[in-house]
């Protein structure tokens, strides 16, 4: 039975989902996924390709209908989750103009809205190319526009699906840097990753999938240290998971 969208996760989750199944191609993609996100902090997702990863974030930002399963969290405003997706998606416009229909979009009132542009645009450090079009920038560019837009909402839980990913290391730091200021600020965020550094950069937190269901779940110290599931051990022994 399907259930979506609840209130009351359980206790220190912000967004949890309960045996969540979705299937493709006539096979189960995720196999009664059982997955909780802690209110504060970081949380990691990892796992090898296919484990499931970017779609649970999907189904998390209410994209992706699973076919059973539950949803659940006390996010009650639409605006409350955000997803950037790992290849930006911006309007053929300026920074600025990306940024300010994004406020628009969100409900900001008129009024507050130059001010709001601003302090985008100083957090995501993005003033020096305010006017230039979006589409013109570097891939690390694009992806802080994404990001700062993304957050104009102030949203309780921001989902990002590898933000970093074919980017260089100078453009990685720069996302990595926006991330901890976002979760600085009470933004709960998770992270889709592959980078074992960038784990232990930056999460406080790791949910680990594969082929579907959750292998394991730890603070990052404990799991980056010494993984306990077999899975998660092969994974960082660059043994094949089949």
């Amino acid at each position: 039975m399907l259930r979506l969208v609840a209130s009351n996760p359980s206790p220190g989750a912000v967004i949890r989902l309960e045996g969540v199944r979705l299937r493709r191609g006539g096979r189960d993609v995720l196999d009664g996924l059982d997955l909780a996100i802690p209110q504060q902090g970081i949380t990691a997702i990892m796992g090898p390709n296919g484990a499931g990863k970017s779609l649970s974030l999907r189904v998390m930002a209410g994209l992706v209908r699973p076919d059973d399963g539950g949803v659940f969290h006390g996010l009650t405003d639409p605006q409350d989750i955000a997803l950037v997706f790992q290849k930006p998606v911006l309007l053929r416009r300026t920074v600025r103009a990306n940024l300010r229909h994004a406020l628009a979009i969100y409900g900001v009132p008129r009024r507050e809205r130059r001010k709001r542009l601003g302090e985008l645009l100083d957090f995501g450090r993005l003033a020096a190319m305010a006017d230039s079009p979006a589409r013109a920038l570097s891939g690390g560019e694009q992806q802080r526009v994404a990001m700062v837009r993304a957050l104009a909402a102030r949203p309780r839980l921001l989902l990002l699906d590898e933000p970093t990913a074919s980017l260089d290391p100078q453009a990685t730091d720069a996302i990595e840097s926006l991330i901890l200021d976002a979760a600085a600020f009470g933004t709960t965020v998770v992270l889709v990753t592959h980078d074992r550094g960038q784990a232990t950069r930056l999460a406080d937190h790791i949910r680990f999938l594969h082929k579907g269901t959750l292998t394991e779940a730890a603070s990052a110290d404990q799991f980056l240290l010494a993984p306990k599931s077999p899975e998660a051990q092969a994974y960082f022994a660059g043994k094949l998971l089949l």
